[in-house]
Parts: structure tokens; sequence; C-alpha cells
């Protein structure tokens, strides 16, 4: 009988954005990355896009994009996240869904997963429908279809959640095999046990639903997941495959699905290289006609279930105890920290039980007031949050308004729905799923619990409601000491990561010295648009006067403000608003502006400081009191600024004198050691410009002046080799194989050639994976390239193709 293989990858990272500014802001522990997504997407989402197969001398063979080959989901704001930020390994991911339709029997390879990872069996009827409808809208909006499966986080279930996932039309979904309870024969009456994950994980099997509903659930073999997800088998392709192989039994006499399914990190992130055992193991199998590669979907449409099953309700793959890690202390842990126990996951859950509960309240009686049925407007939100252009918003406000709405009647709907989007985030999973309630993850859903708390309090909800919240927290005790209670770790971590127009308003007003901001500005989620403005300079010092319009993309609500900034030299940075009806006023009016104009122009601080009090009041923000990720761009900006007038003094100085210093060498006089170091802040920030600023294609003479700069450094005993320095020979190199991949003919290969050997010459190590990707895209298109020698029927030149074959060795390809 036929052979089967399906391996699942479960893509997923918790929301990270700060939910005032929906945008992550810097994590130090993923360090040298900048977020946790940015790290793992580095290490295995991106690498799984294009993996390599190897020969015995680690020159490439093949690259592959696994995604072709594996069913797979991705959490949607992950999934949002790549888009933004990770645009080709987006990219890759959705034609890999369009290819398997094709290669699958027009069944793509990826199924959605519940929008926001929660525990769905511990979510209400409402909630459970809110997070599979938004789930489906969602996949539909990345992947230009609707999804035959969806991903449960965690897979935790019971009866009521696959009901709910069965009426939105979802036909199957994955589950661990200690969740089935006993089979069947579909029509027989006799029932088989299959407690303790006795049920043959090969066969689909049908679970049939109150009203007629029903759906198709897949048992992933266990022993091996297991194996992928915690022991070593991905550290050789070879053991991959023969342990996979051990999964299937000559015995049975039905065409077998070999259904393997684990945390998609595996391959890469939490093992090094996995993603090339995996690709090695799917091409032999593959090459080798050891099984056939499926989905679940091109399965199911081949062999419908002939088993129905019954589950064990409330169970997941991750709890030993079903479903009571996230509510509970039930032992389930990593295992990292010997005598930590998790006693403060009951009041975390209880805690935002009961602001949910108060949420839904408000949400339900204020909401009635403006949405002709406020719930189906919820489960329809995911229309705004895919899209928040004004008119997409209008239209879905029109549809779904009990009457035509005021403006101000339009910001509190949105308030209200972002209210509940925020209600919803706050519960997912990883909240609980690790030690301590002073992790990232716990912190991160305690800050949409904020969020939504104040949105909440804007829209006249109960003021007790975040008291009611702390008083539980306080019940939750971290495990390390100087964390405190839940409630302490709400004032410290999450209150203080906050924003509102005021932050943003001096956010604007500080930068606004040192970027030149247009007529209109977004930072973030706040779009800014600039009614009056002035800045001056004199003596080191900056001003900055103007008057603002700051509304939010997200709720629409609009302030007037009008603000001042100032830093003078070498002092701290104050910035001082009006927002609203002081703002409105004719301040700053003509007089003052001009007035405070020529206070600065004389240098006369204390003059300018006493007529600003007087207009603005004496109430400011400095730098320190900013969020700490425009802090740290608001600061480089003010050091690069202060910078430039180093740099102009150490070119003069070395431009001037090297003359002289070349002398003194001659006749071994000592060099002035600030003269040195002129010559190295000079020539190093020289070099810096010049690799910034090469032409596409780079002429000889750019060539020239970079290698002049190489030989002074070397001559004066300056450091090139730096992280910034390869980074940025990289840059060029991925940009000009972007277009050499686009026109193998593109007249640039000399300074390829070039950026390599200055690679060499200051021992920098490349990252050549892009390149190696732009590469694998030329191969594709001239095969020819692999043949080497005379080859008449190429559109290439002999003459190219050879030069190519060079890139190719350079870039570590087998060219045969």
């Amino acid at each position: 009988m036929e052979k089967y293989l399906c391996i699942h990858g479960h893509f997923y990272q918790p929301p990270r954005e700060n939910p005032w500014l929906e945008e992550i802001e810097v994590q130090p522990t993923a360090a040298p990355y900048h977020d946790w997504n940015e790290k793992i997407a580095a290490e295995c989402y991106a690498p799984n896009s294009a993996s390599r197969i190897i020969d015995g001398k680690n020159q490439i063979l093949k690259i592959i994009n696994n995604y072709q080959k594996l069913s797979f989901n991705f959490g949607p704001s992950l999934l949002s996240w790549l888009k933004k930020y990770s645009a080709e390994t987006y990219s890759r991911i959705i034609e890999a869904d369009r290819l398997s339709q094709k290669e699958r029997s027009g069944h793509g390879n990826a199924i959605a997963q519940g929008y926001n990872h929660i525990i769905m069996p511990l979510a209400s009827k409402r909630d459970q429908k809110t997070q599979v409808i938004w789930a489906i809208k969602d996949f539909e909006y990345h992947f230009q279809r609707k999804p035959e499966g969806m991903w449960l986080p965690e897979t935790a279930v019971n009866m009521e959640v696959l009901q709910t996932l069965s009426e939105q039309g979802i036909k199957f979904t994955i589950l661990a095999p200690h969740q089935a309870r006993r089979i069947r024969k579909i029509g027989a009456e006799e029932w088989m046990d299959t407690g303790q994950g006795n049920i043959d994980p090969t066969l689909a099997y049908k679970c049939f639903l109150r009203d007629g509903y029903s759906i198709v659930i897949f048992f992933y073999d266990a022993p091996i997941s297991f194996s992928i997800a915690f022991d070593r088998v991905l550290e050789s392709g070879d053991y991959f495959v023969q342990r996979i192989m051990k999964g299937f039994n000559d015995g049975r006499v039905w065409p077998q699905i070999l259904n393997l399914a684990t945390d998609g990190e595996s391959y890469g992130h939490h093992f090094k290289f996995g993603e090339m055992a995996l690709t090695y193991a799917l091409d032999y199998i593959e090459r080798n006609n050891i099984a056939k590669l499926t989905n679940y979907g091109e399965y199911l449409e081949k062999y419908p279930p002939k088993f129905q099953v019954e589950i064990f309700e409330n169970t997941s793959w991750s709890c030993a105890h079903g479903i009571q890690r996230w509510r509970a202390n039930c032992g389930c842990n990593s295992g990292r920290y010997y005598g930590w126990n998790q006693h403060w996951r009951q009041p975390l859950r209880e805690g935002l039980d009961r602001l949910k509960s108060s949420l839904d309240e408000l949400f339900e009686r204020e909401g009635g007031r403006y949405l002709a049925d406020p719930w189906a407007a919820r489960d329809a939100y995911i229309e705004v949050i895919l899209n928040r252009a004004r008119e997409n918003v209008e239209q879905f406000l029109a549809r779904h308004q009990r009457r035509p709405l005021e403006a101000d009647e339009k910001v509190q709907v949105l308030k209200l729905l972002e209210m509940q989007r925020c209600g919803l985030l706050m519960f997912t999973s990883c909240g609980w799923f690790f030690d301590d309630i002073s992790g990232i993850e716990t912190v991160q859903i305690l800050k949409y619990a904020a969020r939504a708390i104040q949105l909440a309090r804007e829209v006249g909800g109960v003021p007790e409601i975040e008291k009611a919240l702390l008083d539980k927290l306080a019940e939750a005790k971290s495990n390390i000491c100087e964390m405190g209670t839940g409630a302490d770790i709400f004032r410290k971590q999450v209150l203080p990561s906050q924003v509102d127009f005021r932050r943003v308003l001096t956010h604007y007003a500080i930068s606004s010295l040192y970027e030149d901001w247009g007529q209109q500005q977004d930072i973030y989620t706040y779009r800014l648009i600039r009614e009056d403005f002035e800045k001056r300079e004199a003596n080191s010092s900056h001003l900055a006067i103007g008057k603002v319009i700051a509304s939010s993309q997200i709720t629409w609500e609009t302030h007037h403000a009008a603000f001042v900034v100032f830093h003078p030299a070498g002092l701290d940075l104050r910035s001082y608003l009006l927002i609203n009806d002081a703002a409105k006023e004719n301040i700053p009016t003509e007089e003052f502006k001009q007035n405070l104009l020529a206070y600065f122009a004389r240098s006369d601080i204390e003059g300018v400081n006493r007529i600003i009090t007087e207009n603005f009041g004496s109430n400011y923000l400095s730098l320190g009191e900013l969020f700490l990720e425009e802090r740290i761009k608001i600061t480089s900006l003010i050091s690069k600024h202060i910078l430039k007038h180093f740099t102009d003094t150490y070119r003069s100085l070395y431009l001037e004198h090297y003359r002289m210093m070349d002398y003194l060498r001659e006749v071994e006089v000592p060099i002035p050691k600030g003269f040195l170091v002129a010559a190295e802040y000079f020539l190093y920030d020289e070099f810096i410009n010049q690799l910034k600023n090469l032409a596409t294609p780079a002429d000889e003479a750019s060539r020239n002046k970079l290698s002049s700069i190489i030989e002074q450094a070397e001559h004066w005993q300056v450091k090139l080799s730096t992280q910034e320095v390869g980074l940025l020979i990289r840059q060029q190199l991925e940009n000009r194989f972007r277009l050499l991949a686009k026109d193998p003919t593109a007249d640039d290969l000399a300074t390829i050639r070039y950026l390599f050997a200055i690679a060499e010459k200051l021992q920098l190590s490349m990252n050549l994976w892009q390149m190696q990707n732009f590469f694998s895209a030329i191969l594709q298109n001239y095969p020819e390239l692999l043949q080497g020698g005379n080859v008449s029927s190429s559109k290439l030149s002999n003459q190219r193709i050879e030069e190519l074959r060079q890139l190719g060795r350079l870039l570590k390809f087998n060219m045969g």
C-alpha cells in the first residue's frame, strides 16, 4: 500500500508589540538582534525558506524552500510581522503555499491558527467564535484562499471548541494521540479504547458533533515528533531519515500517512541547522520514493475517514494535567529552576477573567448605543485590523452602525473595539506557559490588560477595574524576591510602557530638533500634521517651536498641540506642551515667537526659559522620560549632530598635516597622539561613507578611492575590519547580487569581485546566505552555468558564463 509523509510545522511567536505603538520595542535578551522575532526569523523562518543541501566539501548542491514540502501554520501576528520586516521570507512562504496547491491536488500546505494563541477551552463560546473568525479572515488576507484546517493553540481542545471550528467551515485539526479517548468504524456500534495514546496515527478520524456538524482529526505520531523536538534527531539528516522510516509499517493494509507535528522553531532556532536536516530528509525520501510527500487536505480528499473518534475533553499537547498549565500550579514548567512554583498562574487567570467580564459588560452596554450588533461588529473588526485605511474603516462603521455616527462617536466605537482586541490578546497562552510571572511573555499580556483598562476608562468604564486587577495580582507572588508580586510588576514594568498623546507629542517635538519632519509625519500609530514650525541653532544650542494636529490611526482620537523644545549647549533638553483648548488659543503668538527667537539669538538662556514658562507653564518633559526605543533613537540623532563637528575638525587636521606627519615618521620622530586620533577617526569615517555611497555599477575611480583609504589606514595602523564595515560590504554585495539575479548580464562584476577582495584583505567573515539565494535564482533560470565549457544555446556569452561560474565558487556552490 502507498505510504505518505506529512510533517507539520507550528510556526509561532506571541504578540510582542507595545499595545500603544503597535511596534516591538527593543528586547535586550534577544541581543545582538533588536527583538526575539528578528532573532528567530534569522535563525529559523528565513533559513527554512531557502534551505541548503550540501556535499561533503560543504558546497551547495541545492537550495530548497521547506515550506513547499511541509504542512505549516504561522501565527497571524508573526506572519504580519514577517510581511513588514522580512518581506522576502514572507514572499517565499506565500509562494510555497501557492506552488503546493499545484503539487498537492489543489490543497495548499498552509493551515490557519487560532488568532492569538489563547487556550480555547478556557474561553467563552463568544470569544472562541471571534478567535476562529479572525484567524480565518487573517489567513484569507495573506494566502488568498480559505483555510481547510486550523491549528489549535497547544492543541488545547474540548467538544465545544471542535464545534466552533466546524461551524466556521474548518474541515480538520491536529491533536496529540493521548487526546483520543476511543474509536470505532463509522456505522459500527462497538468502541475501541485508545487511552494512553494507543491510537494509530496513520489514519484520519472523524469526530461527530451536535446539530449535524463534524470535523476530521489527525493524531500525530508522538514518539517521532518528540524525538524531533527534544532528542538530537536534527543533528543529522541521515539519522532523521532513519527515524522517519521507523514510523512506517508494511503490515498496515491501508494507505498510511506518517503524520508528524512539532514547533516549527525546532528547525533552525532550537537546533542550529535543523532546517538543513529537514531539507535533506525530505529530499532523500522523495528522490528515493520511500514515501509520497503530502499535506492533510490532499490526504483527506483521497482517503476520507473510515473511523470516528471521541476525544478526552480539556486536554492539550503540552500539559500532562489537561489545561491546568494555564490556570494552576499543576507542576508543568520548563524544569530549569529548582524550587520554583507557579502558584501565580491562578490569580493571574482569575484577575484577567474578572477584568474581561467587566470589559464585556462595558462593551455590550456602550457598544449597543452605536452598533446594531456589538458582537457581530467585533467578529468583523478583523477587517479593520488588517486594513486601517480611513476609507475601509468608514465602510466598516457604515455596515455596523445603529445610526449615522458623529465624529466623536466614531472615536468611541473604535476605542470600544480596540478595547475588545486587547481584551483577547491579554489571554495569549504564553503568559502562563513559562516559569515566573516576571517573564517577558507575562509582562506582555499585562500590557494588553493595561491598554484595555485605559481604553475602558476613556469610554466611560468603571474606574475600579484596574484596582480589582491589582488586588488579584497582589496574590501572585514571583519566585524572584526582588520582583515582588504581579501588582508590583504591573506598576514597575507595565505602566511605564503606557503611551499617551503627551508622550507622542514630546517625541515629535524633541526629534524635530534633529529630524527634518515634513508637513505630515507618522510616528508609530500616530499621524502629526504641522500647522506652524520654526527651528534655530546657535552656539551649539537648539530651539524649536510649533503647532501640530496629532491623531491616532487606531482610534481616530485627535488633539491640537503647541510646543517649544529648548536644548541649551551642554544642558538638559526640555519640551513644553499645550494641548487642545490651550493650544487652540493664539499661542504661540507671533509676538511671543519673535521675542523667543530674539532671546535665543542673543544666547540669553535665562530670557528663553522665562518667556517659555510665562506662556507654557513650568511643567516639561525631558529626554529621560520618553519610552526606551525613542530615547535611543533621539540620543543617537543628538550624538550624530554633535559628532559632525568632531568629524569636520578631524578631517581638517588630517588633510592639512598628514604630509608633515609622514616626514616626522621618516626621520623617526614620535607622531603626536592627537594626529593619530585624527587619522583614525577621519579614515574610518571616510571609508564608511565611501562604502555607503558606492554607486551601482561602481566606476574604477570609486574603487581606487576605497583602495587609497585602505592603504592610508595600513600606513597609520587604523583598524577597518569592524562589524560595521563587514555589514556594509555585505549589504553592497547583496544589492548587487539582487540586480544580477534580475539581469545576469549586468555590468557590475568587477565591483563584486573587488568587494570580495576587500573582505578577504580585511579578514572579514561574510554571511553569504542572501547572496547565495540570489545566485540560486540565476542557476534556476540558467542551468547551463553548471555545465561549463562552450554553451552555444545560452542567452549568455561563454565569457559571462565563466565569470558567473567563478562567482558561484566564491559563494561556495558546487559548480560541477
